[in-house]
């Protein structure tokens, strides 16, 4: 079902204005590899986590409760450095769901390496948008605002442009923190979160916004009732990331990247019922502009699914 954001501007309802929770994220924390602790404190966090991210409103949008946005967050707690300080892995996924069907397709899929934070059990996690409070609060904070970019983007052009502006806020209040992952040096093959927000907003990356709307809104939406149309539409959107490539902003382009681990699995399966002409083409894109996943694209060619 399409979902549909009602901006609100000036509506009040009794005492207060109406809002409504934007995620319905699942939390998981793992603690496996952390020997001879109170295991009590990781159940905490996790309930600490699941509230923080779908309780706290995100947006001046309503949200009904089929519409909030499907997301998963897995902490791996790697070690524990002292009582209250923690280091590990963070994987996190997110999903919007497609026009008249029951499919979702997947709009986020990062694993953040750089997770080092401080947490008391039974504290309240406090965010504020015009300060640097904890990495914690900052780390969830930041990857809120960017499934929430991803989705807008997906529903209209550039709509997710407020999120990643305050994506973009937290990490530069996040400048002086002591934890890594903030930071244009931390990492240098810019996977890390001061890159992927400064790229998504990076006038050279700007096809990489419209891949997404028009990907989504204009290709895959259209396929419950046009499947031929809406697969056209998605090989030529491709060409906008093919121009990104071969313009080659840095040397990285995580963006891209992180486009790929998210679609290709999608596009093998979107593409191998397609034409033979139409495959070849795409398979040549396809294994130009993403050589990671290039024998994974020879199922285009091959029909498979």
């Amino acid at each position: 079902m399409k979902r549909k954001y009602i901006i609100v501007f000036l509506v009040f309802f009794l005492s207060g204005k109406i809002f409504s929770q934007e995620l319905n994220c699942n939390v998981q924390v793992v603690s496996q590899q952390v020997q001879g602790t109170n295991k009590q404190v990781f159940e905490t966090l996790q309930n600490a986590i699941f509230e923080f991210m779908n309780n706290k409103v995100w947006t001046n949008n309503v949200f009904s409760t089929e519409e909030r946005i499907e997301c998963n967050m897995m902490f791996n707690i790697t070690e524990q450095i002292s009582a209250d300080e923690f280091r590990g892995t963070l994987q996190i996924q997110a999903r919007r769901p497609v026009f008249n069907s029951n499919y979702s397709t997947t709009m986020l899929n990062f694993l953040d390496n750089d997770i080092h934070f401080n947490y008391i059990e039974f504290e309240p996690l406090e965010f504020d948008l015009n300060s640097y409070t904890s990495n914690l609060t900052s780390i969830l904070a930041y990857y809120a605002y960017l499934i929430l970019a991803l989705d807008y983007d997906s529903f209209s052009f550039e709509g997710g442009t407020p999120f990643w502006q305050a994506a973009e806020k937290v990490v530069d209040n996040a400048q002086n923190a002591p934890q890594k992952g903030w930071k244009p040096f931390d990492n240098t093959s810019h996977k890390n979160r001061y890159w992927l927000v400064k790229d998504y907003i990076d006038e050279d990356y700007a096809p990489c916004r419209e891949f997404i709307y028009r990907y989504h809104r204009q290709g895959l939406d259209l396929m419950d009732s046009k499947v031929v149309e809406g697969r056209t539409e998605i090989a030529s959107d491709l060409e906008l990331l093919q121009k990104v490539y071969r313009q080659k902003p840095d040397p990285f382009m995580q963006p891209l990247r992180m486009i790929f681990d998210s679609k290709a699995d999608e596009m093998i399966n979107i593409f191998s019922e397609s034409f033979q002409e139409e495959k070849s083409r795409l398979y040549a894109i396809l294994n130009e502009i993403d050589q990671a996943n290039a024998n994974k694209y020879k199922a285009i060619i091959d029909g498979a699914k």
